[in-house]
Formats: C-alpha cells, sequence, structure tokens
C-alpha cells in the first residue's frame, strides 16, 4: 500500500488530534501501519481489532481513499420495513376519530390499536402532517356585513385619512393585583426563577387604552369598573389628548358598554368622533388587543404586586416605555384571503350540520 505525502499527513493528523473521533483514528492507523509494512499480526496488536476488520478497512482505503475512512456504508435494518397498508390504517383510525373512551388519540393508544410500535405511530403521523394531541381554537363571525366591515376597518390601517388619527380602543378589564404566598428564587445557572402556584389577590383594575395606528403611541388610564360612565370618561380623557383640529376615527368591538344610549347620545354631542365597530366574533382585528398581549406576556403574567397601586404604576411605566419607543402598526394581511378562509370555514361547518 502506497501513500501520498498529503495522505500521509491527513491521516496523522487525524491520530494526534485529541478531539478526533475513536472509530477515525483506529481506522487510521491501519492505513498507516500498513504502508509502513507491517503484517496483519502487528496491526492486530497496535489497533485491537480483529483481522477481518483490519482487511475491510485495507480494501476500503485501496477502493476510495482517505475520504472511504471517514463514513459508515449504510445497512439495512433488521426490522422490517412497515407495509403501506399499515399506514394507511393507521392514518384512516386517526382521522376517524377519537377512540370511545378517550378525547383524542395518543401514541400508546394507537399502538395498541394498530398493532405497531408507539415509534412508528409516531413516524406515521409526523409524515402525514397529523397532531391529535393538539386542537386549534376558532370562532367564525356571522356578521352579514363581515366583508364590508373588514375592507372598512383594514382601510383605516392601510391608508389612514387626511386630518385625522385613527385610535383602536378596547378595555383589558378584571387585570389582578396577585402577590404570592412565598419569596420566589432567583434564577441561576441550571435553575429557572421559581414562583409559587398560589397567591393574594389585591384588587382589579381595567385599563381603558387607545393605540395610535399611525405613531404607535398609547393613550391608556386605570379606572375602577367597566361599565359605559367609565368609558365616557376614557372619550373625554381621548378628546382632551387629541388636537381640536383632527377628526377622531375610533376602532372598537361590539362589545354592550360602546354601544349604551349615553355613549351613542356623547357622540351625537362631539360630531368629530367616528366610531368603526369589528364585525361580531372579531376582536382580532382590533389593533390594540396586540398591545395588550405585550403588557399580559412582558409585565403582568411574571408579575408580583404587593397592592392595586403597585399594579397601576407597573402598567402606567409600562405605557411609558411604549410611548418613549412607538412602533406604527403596519397591517400585511390581505383582506380577500380573510373573507376567502371564513366562507371556506363556512362551507365546511355547513356541510358538518
Amino acid at each position: 500500500m502506497q501513500l501520498s505525502r498529503a495522505d500521509r499527513s491527513k491521516l496523522k493528523a487525524v491520530v494526534a488530534d485529541r478531539n478526533s473521533s475513536q472509530k477515525h483514528v483506529w481506522r487510521a492507523k491501519i492505513v498507516l501501519l500498513t504502508a509502513d509494512g507491517r503484517g496483519t499480526a502487528k496491526i492486530m496488536q497496535a489497533t485491537g481489532k480483529a483481522k477481518t476488520v483490519i482487511w475491510r478497512w485495507q480494501e476500503r482505503f485501496r477502493e476510495e481513499g482517505a475520504a472511504g475512512l471517514w463514513r459508515d456504508k449504510t445497512r439495512r435494518s433488521r426490522i422490517p420495513p412497515l407495509s403501506p397498508e399499515v399506514a394507511k390504517r393507521v392514518v384512516a383510525l386517526t382521522l376517524a376519530g377519537p377512540p370511545p373512551a378517550a378525547s383524542h388519540w395518543s401514541g400508546s393508544a394507537m399502538a395498541t390499536a394498530a398493532g405497531v410500535s408507539v415509534s412508528s405511530v409516531q413516524r406515521i403521523w409526523r409524515a402525514h402532517g397529523l397532531q391529535p394531541h393538539r386542537v386549534r381554537q376558532f370562532k367564525l363571525s356571522n356578521d352579514p356585513q363581515f366583508a364590508a366591515k373588514l375592507h372598512e376597518i383594514v382601510g383605516l390601517y392601510v391608508d389612514p385619512p387626511d386630518h385625522a388619527i385613527v385610535l383602536s380602543v378596547d378595555e383589558k378589564s378584571q387585570i389582578q393585583a396577585l402577590d404570592r404566598t412565598q419569596p420566589g428564587l432567583p434564577m441561576k445557572k441550571g435553575r429557572a426563577g421559581t414562583m409559587t402556584h398560589d397567591y393574594k389577590r389585591h384588587g382589579v383594575t381595567t385599563l381603558f387604552a387607545a393605540l395610535d395606528v399611525l405613531e404607535g403611541k398609547v393613550i391608556g388610564q386605570c379606572m375602577k369598573r367597566h361599565r359605559h360612565q367609565e368609558f365616557i370618561r376614557f372619550l373625554n380623557v381621548i378628546e382632551a389628548r387629541v388636537s381640536r383640529k383632527k377628526t377622531i376615527h375610533v376602532i372598537v368591538d361590539n362589545y354592550a358598554t360602546h354601544k349604551h344610549p349615553d355613549v351613542m347620545a356623547w357622540l351625537e354631542k362631539h360630531r368629530r368622533f367616528v366610531f368603526h365597530f369589528t364585525p361580531t366574533s372579531a376582536s382580532w382585528l382590533n389593533a390594540i388587543e396586540g398591545f395588550f398581549a405585550k403588557l399580559t406576556k412582558k409585565r403582568l403574567k411574571h408579575g408580583v404586586f404587593r397592592s392595586l397601586r403597585e399594579l397601576k404604576d407597573a402598567i402606567h411605566r409600562f405605557l411609558d416605555h411604549t410611548n418613549a419607543n412607538p412602533k406604527p402598526f403596519i397591517w400585511t394581511k390581505d383582506p380577500n384571503k380573510i373573507i376567502a378562509a371564513v366562507r371556506r370555514g363556512h362551507q365546511v361547518l355547513d356541510s358538518i350540520h
């Protein structure tokens, strides 16, 4: 066996490198010892491998060179592959519905029903994109004017009117000031921070908020209750904050508070306010919901508040931080695709009924 200078240098580097895989090291040693004229017995003593193993890798080097030493040839599995009929049966059982005593198929339950292993069931589900353990929540709007309202609101997001401000308004009610019964342990290497599962309540508050779609700033105020009286007070706050020269387009959902007769009477006296109601069961169309989600995730979820005043102060600091670094709301979804998806959903529901 003749070795070129480059191959010899490469194999010696693999043997000398302490980070090399051990199987690569003894394979390189076999080739180097063979090239040095050592016999099979000497190579067996040096590497601790059987003569058949030595012969195999000598032959592999002759056929493929040094590159052939770094990979293993694939071997057929001792376990025969599943037939297509088994996969079809697993898919059919999954799509037919859950077993009688459960709400959904589990891997072990399907393995027992189909007579295969759990790992086989999981591979079949993964190959066919099936996830019986997961459920996505949904609610289709039944508003007969869904398309018109959707286009109206999206139009305000995409192309706000001149000399006007577009505000997305809603309330986050029942925000609880929760204090933990014991202090949590701080986070450290190898351990997450801790928090007791039980808590003490120190009162609730409601956050009224209005998101300026164009600038990204939020007008917010915490109030004790969630009634039309508080909503009118918040509208007065907006009236005082926004320049008198601008028309105010307000996007709100269909909560009864927003349509109370006293609210409608207030609107009659304040003509520059224009309300745009989202379709029924479509509060996700209101941009302020994204701000509420950030508030909950970043400040409220893991917060500890020993009093209602601490909770309100934390909310107001979050509002100040948001307004110090505002990000305009940008709508990207094609409304026609949303309308088409809702229509398909209604068709599926009608076929089920």
